[in-house]
């Protein structure tokens, strides 16, 4: 193929890939290729590595540029440019006669990311779910290095899977590697995890408002809390109010963070209902992570990049992380001249978040003396990526339509379907509890392992059911994740995955009962029959 072709996300063209001159997602058939170029580099510095030590630059570099190719990070060409002519230099700087060597150890030039394309169905389907599952745990091991933390096992794997890529592998091999990726983002979300409460305290539950106080603000959207440290301190006692936007929710809870009286609320719901609830904002917006829409131009003035995020003629916030620039934006909007009330899908008028693994494993006795005395019938994991997609209103009435006496767990931005709504609690326990973003999808592990230890069965024998929703490429990670981890059930939506091809489908059905959500009536009824 020598045009656009992508298939990574959820909402990809026909359920089978983009094609045309510009993807659904918004990013154009130049920038999708100038990905694919991007990714070919960073496949042949990782190869180069086998005859060359890497350096500390080298493994920033991969992650770096892994996590640029996630879908709404980068719409800009010049940039990835950059990117690329980076690795490019770097590849020179660790192997520089590489390019000139005669060795036949495949690594003297970059991939052609067509000839993964244009590979066997079954072959492509694997290789595609290494890259993309690569991908989303590329963002996770970045927000990790923000912060200090490393771990050589997970930087070493990136330069195992990216050459896997090009290597001539049976399905059972490519299986393996797969399942591996999965191995490894635990360790990673483990580190992130680490990272985030060593550095911010351990998540506790808060309610958080949604109406926006008059006066100037600033939202911050994304995944990166050191972005949001380093913004709080720079508007600390300048008469801004700071408000989060779709993943950044979860950083209400944590004590290093919610300890600034002008953090003060979020603004509107998930990522992909901005360029609507955006509309004329009077105050700017940062974005630090992959959740970043095609702009218009009712507030294109006002959105600011920084990071791996970039977009055609806005402002970047660099490296020095001087936020001065959208400082003197907001005190420049004025922010609203009265209170602004917002809700949430439902109506709401707060949401609730802070529930970690932390919280919830601090009240297990109670959780375990709830499911014993049949109080607590049920515990439904929804949450994953929310979308644009038709029939993503599917897990709203799930959640609407559970048993009275179930638990409702929940994180990433899919919660924002239903999070607003109010459905009591079972003896002090709120019925909804959000452990936070997609990367603490570690603690619902790490609460679902200890429930099982202390009920002494296994996990996929809990009263405990999994309702996920997919979008990009961190969703890919964490479902290799479950699987290396032999849990089995998982219902999955509003599609499955285009580049998932049917023979790899069948082998995970069959080995791991992965199903379609159907309805919401339907797939209760199986649920609490078949407990």
């Amino acid at each position: 193929m020598d045009k656009m072709f992508c298939f990574q996300c959820e909402q990809t063209a026909g359920c089978t890939g983009c094609t045309g001159a510009m993807g659904v997602c918004g990013k154009s058939a130049d920038t999708s290729m100038l990905q694919d170029k991007l990714t070919g580099a960073i496949i042949g510095l990782a190869k180069s590595t086998s005859h060359n030590p890497k350096r500390k630059e080298t493994d920033k570099i991969i992650i770096e540029g892994l996590f640029t190719t996630i879908t709404n990070v980068n719409f800009n060409d010049d940039t990835l440019k950059e990117m690329i002519d980076k690795v490019h230099l770097e590849k020179n700087a660790i192997a520089p006669n590489c390019n000139a060597c005669a060795m036949p150890c495949g690594s003297t030039e970059d991939y052609d990311m067509n000839l993964l394309w244009n590979e066997d169905e079954d072959i492509r389907s694997l290789k595609s779910l290494i890259l993309f599952g690569i991908r989303g745990m590329a963002a996770y091991a970045y927000h990790a290095m923000v912060l200090g933390y490393e771990d050589e096992e997970v930087n070493d794997f990136f330069y195992k899977a990216l050459s896997v890529i090009t290597y001539d592998m049976e399905v059972g091999q490519l299986l393996s590697v797969a399942l591996e990726v999965g191995e490894k983002n635990l360790k990673c979300m483990e580190l992130l995890d680490r990272a985030n409460t060593e550095s911010y305290g351990n998540p506790t539950p808060v309610k958080v408002p949604l109406t926006i106080e008059k006066g100037p603000f600033i939202v911050i959207s994304g995944h990166d809390l050191k972005d949001l440290e380093l913004l709080l301190q720079q508007t600390e006692g300048k008469g801004i109010n700071i408000y989060t936007h779709g993943e950044m929710l979860p950083a209400h809870g944590y004590p290093e963070l919610k300890k600034y009286s002008h953090l003060k609320g979020n603004f509107g719901t998930a990522w992909q209902n901005q360029q609507k609830e955006f509309d004329d904002i009077k105050g700017p917006v940062l974005f630090t992570t992959n959740c970043l829409m095609p702009v218009k131009q009712s507030y294109a003035d006002r959105v600011f990049t920084t990071e791996v995020v970039s977009y055609p003629e806005m402002v970047h916030i660099g490296e020095d992380k001087d936020f001065t620039p959208i400082i003197n934006k907001a005190l420049e909007l004025g922010g609203y001249e009265e209170d602004k009330v917002m809700t949430g899908i439902n109506g709401g008028k707060y949401v609730m978040t802070g529930f970690g693994h932390g919280t919830i494993l601090g009240v297990a006795d109670k959780v375990i003396e709830g499911v014993k005395n049949k109080e607590i019938s049920h515990f439904f994991l929804v949450g994953g990526c929310d979308g644009a997609r038709v029939g993503r209103n599917y897990y709203t009435e799930f959640v609407k339509q559970s048993p009275k006496d179930s638990i409702i767990l929940t994180l990433a931005c899919g919660k924002y379907r239903f999070n607003d709504l109010d459905l009591g609690d079972i003896n002090g326990l709120p019925r909804i509890m959000d452990m936070g973003q997609c990367n603490d999808a570690y603690g619902a592990i790490k609460v679902a392992i200890a429930l099982a230890q202390a009920f002494e069965c296994e996990v996929n024998d809990l009263p405990l059911s999994m309702i996920l929703s997919w979008y990009e490429q961190k969703a890919v990670c964490i479902l290799l994740t479950l699987l290396y981890l032999g849990i089995k059930n998982i219902y999955l939506g509003p599609t499955l995955p285009a580049f998932i091809s049917p023979n790899i489908l069948n082998y995970l059905v069959e080995n791991y009962n992965i199903s379609p959500i159907s309805t919401p009536d339907k797939d209760l009824e199986k649920i609490m029959t078949n407990k």
